[in-house]
């Protein structure tokens, strides 16, 4: 018998998991990549191709989640992850002070202690939200989704104000030791957290199906023959492409078009994060509300965040053209909201279809999922960054370059909206579906 679902006291101390994810993370794709870049004078390639790495990396993520599959448990491989991810984290800080004399041999660390990075992030956080799928009723899940994305956001913004203020002034030295405190504390935090979630061992393992596991290879196709599967994966790499590609060209946007200074245009990304945030907050709410929150409740959720993100990113295309009397700052924040509704909505809707079809493949249909997230985050900045350039050298206008792009960002979001209609609905191809649900009475098959 699975245990009772956790309350919003359950779903804050998992979503102290996800703090501790990106506090190390932060330290080691922002801190390092500027001390690198700054202090070093190391080519900003180097920490860009690091990165890369650990993104790339991601697309391990479907057989981290098999893994988890197999043993039918998840804290080892939330606390397994986070202590991958931390000691990369040490080894990462370790290779960025060794850059300075010994620049051979660091970078051979660095490429191993991002492998770790990369490794740790993915059995980490897919076996997190998998456990957050199974133990948070249907309708707390759009809020679960929320408290775990702002304690991320808290937990990146915390670390980046602490460490800051510590590694001033700067030594290699601080670097190692700061890095290394953030994360024992993080392995600490995490194995607190996720204590007693899933009950003893031996509660878990009567309650996981008795048949045996087959090979990652047969299991992934399982999975991948899921036509709900396949359809998602799409819409979550195509909306997470558009929404990442418009974070590096936001604010250059606006020094170049609208001939901002780097104060004023920071403060706008400012106000349109706080625009996302207030999505996610409205959004939780309604789920919240509501006693009947489900698929198709998300699914109008995602589409109207998507359609209102193309929206905002028609009408940046227009606000060059219009001048200094376009209402730059509201058209952030409304942008904003309407990321922060489908962001929401998107990582929602995981939790709620990680469960649908074939028993005993949660985890790797999430570890598909964050894989494409993944890899749409890693493309994104390249897309946008690199399709302004090639526009404004076609194009030979600032204006034009950033409003032909923005136009391309719209399109993706419009083609994930329609995608995202019909999340959840049942297919109508023929012996295409192949449903398999095991329970207590034994196994039913459902075919279309």
């Amino acid at each position: 018998m699975s245990p009772r679902p956790i309350g919003w006291l359950g779903i804050v101390r998992l979503g102290c998991v996800q703090a501790a994810l990106g506090a190390i993370v932060v330290l080691c794709t922002s801190t390092m990549n500027r001390v690198m870049v700054v202090e070093l004078a190391l080519p900003a390639i180097l920490p860009g191709a690091l990165v890369a790495l650990h993104y790339i990396l991601q697309v391990l993520r479907p057989r981290l989640g098999y893994g988890s599959d197999v043993g039918g448990r998840r804290t080892p491989w939330i606390i397994g992850g986070m202590v991958l991810l931390a000691g990369g984290g040490v080894l990462a800080s370790l290779a960025t002070a060794w850059m300075g004399g010994h620049p051979a041999s660091a970078i051979a660390l660095a490429l191993l202690a991002y492998t770790l990075i990369g490794i740790g992030v993915g059995a980490s956080g897919t076996s997190l939200l998998v456990l957050l799928a199974k133990r948070v009723a249907p309708a707390r899940r759009p809020a679960a989704a929320t408290i775990v994305w702002l304690m991320m956001i808290a937990g990146i913004a915390i670390t980046a104000g602490v460490a800051g203020k510590l590694l001033h002034p700067f030594s290699a030295e601080r670097l190692v030791e700061i890095t290394a405190a953030v994360g024992l504390l993080s392995v600490v935090m995490t194995a607190l957290a996720v204590w007693g979630m899933e009950g003893t061992p031996e509660r878990v393992e009567a309650a996981a199906p008795a048949a045996p596991q087959p090979p990652f290879r047969v299991a992934f196709a399982q999975v991948w023959a899921e036509k709900q599967v396949r359809h998602f994966a799409m819409l979550v790499f195509i909306s997470m492409l558009a929404y990442s590609a418009q974070e590096l060209i936001i604010e250059p946007f606006a020094g170049a078009v609208f001939h901002l200074p780097p104060g004023a245009s920071t403060q706008l990304v400012g106000v349109q994060h706080g625009g996302v945030l207030l999505g996610m907050i409205l959004l939780a709410l309604a789920g919240a509300a509501s006693a009947r929150w489900h698929v198709g409740s998300l699914r109008l959720w995602m589409a109207v965040g998507c359609f209102g993100s193309a929206i905002g990113l028609l009408a940046m295309s227009g606000a060059g053209s219009v001048g200094p009397d376009w209402p730059l700052a509201t058209s952030f924040f409304l942008l904003g909201v309407a990321n922060g509704f489908f962001c929401a909505a998107a990582i929602g809707s995981m939790m709620q279809l990680a469960g649908s079809g074939r028993e005993s493949r949660e985890g790797v249909r999430m570890g598909l999922w964050g894989a494409a997230q993944a890899l749409a985050f890693g493309l994104g900045g390249l897309f946008g960054s690199g399709a302004v350039d090639l526009a404004r050298l076609l194009l030979g206008s600032p204006l034009a370059a950033y409003s032909v792009v923005f136009m391309a960002q719209a399109a993706l979001f419009l083609f994930a909206g329609l995608l995202a209609m019909r999340v959840g609905q049942p297919s109508a191809t023929r012996g295409e579906v192949e449903m398999s649900v095991a329970g207590d009475a034994g196994v039913v098959r459902a075919r279309g």
